[in-house]
């Protein structure tokens, strides 16, 4: 069984960073394939950046790529998402996923988190 948490998300100037959790109760972190999310108001949830543990890859997308980074704990269970240079276009509400099979397909995923809300000021 697989229980994602995110934490991390809140109120943040244009410029600022943040940094996301996502604990993996089931403690599969390594075995998963697992990224981030996001979804703003009145927009389809989109992919952010995931990782392929075994084959020790990750992948951006090109609206975050330079400035945020996926990284993992597998001592904690833990998924991160490290932000910095935020815009205010990255205000969103960002879920953790695991178990996914193509690693940009929100449809290929079997386990979500509640998510948490990033907001990003002008």
């Amino acid at each position: 069984q697989v229980l994602l948490v995110e934490s991390g998300g809140g109120l943040v100037q244009a410029g600022g960073s943040l940094r996301l959790s996502c604990v993996d109760s089931g403690r599969t972190l390594t075995r998963n394939v697992m990224a981030w999310f996001r979804q703003a108001p009145g927009k389809e949830r989109e992919f952010v950046a995931g990782i392929r543990w075994r084959a020790g890859d990750t992948l951006y997308a090109d609206s975050v790529k330079g400035r945020f980074t996926i990284s993992g704990d597998n001592a904690k269970s833990t998924l991160y998402l490290q932000m910095n240079s935020l815009k205010p276009e990255d205000t969103a509400v960002y879920y953790c996923a695991a178990k996914g099979g193509v690693l940009i397909s929100k449809h290929t995923y079997d386990y979500w988190g509640q998510g948490t809300q990033v907001t990003v000021s002008s």
